[in-house]
């Protein structure tokens, strides 16, 4: 799913594109895809662009007498930029089709059109057309813009609840546009554990996890942004060959070279090292470790004594 830092590179590639020129038209591929009834999203076409912002994990599109387009990427959702390059007619001759296979939506610009895409058979991207600041601020999950936060109130929203690090950091009731790839990233940073409860923090801790998580994000909105310069990002990942920890399961830590670990729970999974986070200590893996019971490594100790049984018990054989 786009994070804080993804979604600023989409906002700073279509801010020139699209700020001050009128959406011509929407063209939907996907009848799930709009989630919202009144105003019509047919009302926005014609209207002029004033402005792009972020809201949480969210994109929103500004327009003329107060309307709004709020877009979600979820999961799989990404733009794709085609720019014009003959003048579209009433047939939208000259305006490409929407791919099948992915293709939910399209926005038509007179410069271009900007197609929404989702891979995969579950269709969870969706498009709100609302009016007004008020019907904005209702779509708002309410989390902390870390951007700009002090650490007092960094640490009143991280110990109002006791839950575990990783799941405070990703809900966006609590901090705003951090998920599952960035949150490893940010713990790695910080050195702690992603089960770690909020609850048993240190003040030392949270001052550093504050600091971690405003640099983490900050240094990958700036790469982001200054690789792809003035080219519309086509490539938007939560896989990045740079990270520390996340997507990175196997992988020497860049910090201490110890294989990076990861848990896996639902649809989601942490990725984390464990000298730098855990002490030494294997977090155990839901499904795995019930299926091992008393075999599960316990340890680093452990797994690399397991590891080392199996390979000599593969020469043997």
């Amino acid at each position: 799913m786009p994070e804080l830092p993804d979604i600023e590179l989409y906002l700073h590639a279509l801010r020139p594109r699209l700020v001050g020129r009128p959406l011509q038209r929407i063209r939907l591929a996907s009848p799930f895809l709009v989630r919202s009834v009144d105003p019509p999203v047919s009302s926005a076409a014609g209207k002029h662009v004033t402005g792009l912002r972020r809201l949480g994990k969210r994109i929103v599109v500004a327009m003329e007498d107060e309307l709004f387009l709020v877009i979600h990427l979820m999961i799989a959702g990404r733009f794709k930029w085609a720019a014009a390059t003959v003048a579209a007619d009433a047939a939208d001759q000259g305006r490409p089709k929407i791919p099948g296979k992915v293709g939910l939506a399209a926005l038509d610009f007179p410069n271009g059109t900007l197609m929404l895409t989702e891979a995969g058979s579950q269709r969870r991207a969706s498009l709100h057309l609302v009016r007004g600041e008020p019907a904005l601020a209702k779509m708002d999950p309410g989390g902390l813009e870390m951007l700009g936060s002090t650490r007092a109130d960094f640490a009143s929203v991280l110990t109002r609840e006791n839950h575990t690090l990783k799941r405070s950091l990703t809900d966006p009731h609590f901090f705003s546009g951090i998920g599952n790839a960035y949150s490893d990233e940010i713990l790695h940073a910080a050195k702690l554990s992603p089960i770690q409860l909020t609850s048993r923090l240190t003040p030392e801790q949270i001052e550093t996890l504050h600091g971690c998580v405003v640099s983490v994000l900050t240094e990958w909105r700036d790469t982001l942004i200054a690789e792809a310069g003035d080219r519309f990002p086509e490539k938007v990942t939560a896989f990045r060959d740079g990270m520390a920890a996340h997507g990175k399961f196997g992988k020497p830590c860049p910090a201490c070279g110890t294989p990076i670990q990861r848990i896996k729970y639902a649809s989601n999974e942490s990725n984390y090292c464990p000298s730098c986070q855990t002490g030494g200590k294997l977090l155990a893996d839901r499904g795995l470790s019930r299926l091992l019971k008393g075999d599960w490594p316990r340890t680093l100790e452990d797994l690399y004594k397991r590891t080392e049984d199996q390979k000599n018990l593969f020469k043997k054989s």
